[in-house]
């Protein structure tokens, strides 16, 4: 090192770091010889935290503000470098600085499928996804368990990690929550809050804390989904004899208004013909029984009707049915009277007296 290196070293130093990167999570302060010297002004900005590692021990961690490093502010480095005059020689140490800031829209997903037991369609596959967010909770801890001793450190060295953790939880929490397929959808919300507590403890084993989890959709297998389709589409036909007549209609509709269909079209519309005739057959079949059975009460109630109008001979006395001008039996002109009131009807159609059908 030349002698303007050495001067360089001398002059007391800001310590402090401002991100240069979103997905920065922990930036090791480059110091010369990673000599810091009393006096030395250490500034922690919010969502900022500062480690202070020598020989390899935590020594310090700082919250935002601004230090000046002497031996009343630094107890346990005091103590670890067993400074007993307060000195102002440099110190070999090591700062590193933790974003604490939360790390948002983090995607996970189940790259696999999760199996699950359902009452309704038995053994399924699920697949599932959605957004969490993160951040570092106890520095040191993050620091032990996680990064170590490297210069720079991202979220995308751990995201791997969390997301294989998050996808494991997630599957033990659905098997056990014992919730139909069908009826997930309406439950996401708190299956989210369910997963993020159950997975804090495993976000805590590495200094985080899992800040917000949502899941966004749950899928189910797509023969399953196809199934389902067809189900919805038959509930919303309603009556399938209709809707077949609808669809040999279209059909002749179309082959008609194809010009170019050729023989091919021909045969497409002679089929459709044939399908909607045994629809149609079947339909005039089914209003003719029903017209059939509406008119059986009319027709019993007829020889009754009939049998009633019978009346008198007014010369022999015999029994003429019906309205004969003459009687059968001797010849002698009738005469039309009303059977409700007896009157004469003449050669009406109604009863002139009360109204009744002759």
């Amino acid at each position: 090192m030349g002698i303007i290196d050495f001067i360089k070293t001398q002059f007391i130093e800001v310590i402090e770091w401002t991100e240069t990167s979103p997905d920065v999570m922990v930036y090791r302060f480059p110091v010369a010889n990673k000599e810091i010297k009393m006096g030395a002004q250490l500034t922690v900005r919010e969502s900022q935290a500062a480690v202070f590692v020598n020989e390899g021990q935590i020594a310090d961690v700082y919250g935002p503000g601004r230090y000046e490093l002497t031996t009343q502010n630094m107890p346990i480095l005091t103590k670890l470098k067993s400074w007993k005059y307060g000195f102002n020689s440099p110190f070999k140490a090591e700062v590193y600085f933790v974003n604490t800031r939360q790390y948002t829209d983090r995607k996970w997903g189940t790259a696999n499928p999760v199996m699950m037991r359902d009452k309704e369609f038995g053994p399924i596959r699920l697949r599932a996804f959605g957004i969490y967010s993160f951040k570092v909770d106890k520095p040191d801890v993050f620091l032990k368990e996680v990064f170590g001793t490297s210069a720079e450190f991202s979220a995308d060295a751990i995201e791997g990690q969390l997301k294989r953790s998050i996808v494991s939880g997630l599957s033990d929490m659905l098997g056990e929550a014992n919730i139909a397929a069908l009826d997930l959808a309406s439950h996401y919300d708190e299956l989210s809050d369910l997963a993020k507590g159950r997975l804090q403890p495993r976000f805590s084993g590495f200094g985080l804390v899992l800040a917000s989890f949502y899941i966004e959709n749950i899928s189910l297998p797509e023969e399953v989904e196809k199934t389902l389709d067809r189900r919805t589409s038959m509930g919303v036909i309603g009556d399938l004899g209709k809707y077949a007549q609808y669809q040999s209609a279209e059909a002749i509709r179309e082959a008609a208004n194809n010009p170019n269909g050729g023989a091919a079209g021909a045969g497409v519309g002679l089929g459709a013909g044939i399908a909607l005739g045994q629809v149609m057959g079947q339909s005039l079949a089914s209003a003719q029984a029903q017209s059939v059975a509406q008119a059986q009460p009319a027709a019993t109630a007829a020889p009754v009707a009939a049998a009633s109008a019978v009346a008198a001979c007014p010369a022999c006395g015999k029994p003429v049915a019906g309205s004969p001008k003459f009687c059968p039996e001797c010849g002698a002109k009738m005469e039309r009277k009303c059977s409700v009131c007896g009157a004469d009807l003449g050669n009406g159609k109604f009863c002139p007296e009360c109204g009744a059908k002759a």
